[in-house]
């Protein structure tokens, strides 16, 4: 898909991905979707919607894996 975005589980990522680096998933995700870098400013707002809702996902997603030998998930709390 998109060679920008790295694993952020262990254990590939030693540690808990931090948001940042969620974040910075998402906008590759996004940027290679939608075929733009950056957005126009007619489409800035519908560019960064997806950017935090996939971040929100990613998180999700992260936050609920259960890999084989590797530590619990971490809990919202």
């Amino acid at each position: 898909m998109c060679r920008s975005i790295k694993t952020l589980r262990p254990p590939a990522l030693p540690e808990e991905a931090t948001e940042e680096e969620i974040r910075a998933a998402a906008l590759q995700y996004v940027r290679k979707v939608s075929g733009f870098r950056a957005p126009a400013a007619h489409n800035r707002e519908v560019f960064d919607r997806a950017v935090d809702l996939i971040a929100e996902a990613t998180a999700d997603l992260l936050d609920g894996l259960e890999v084989r030998g590797a530590a619990p998930a971490r809990q919202a709390g």
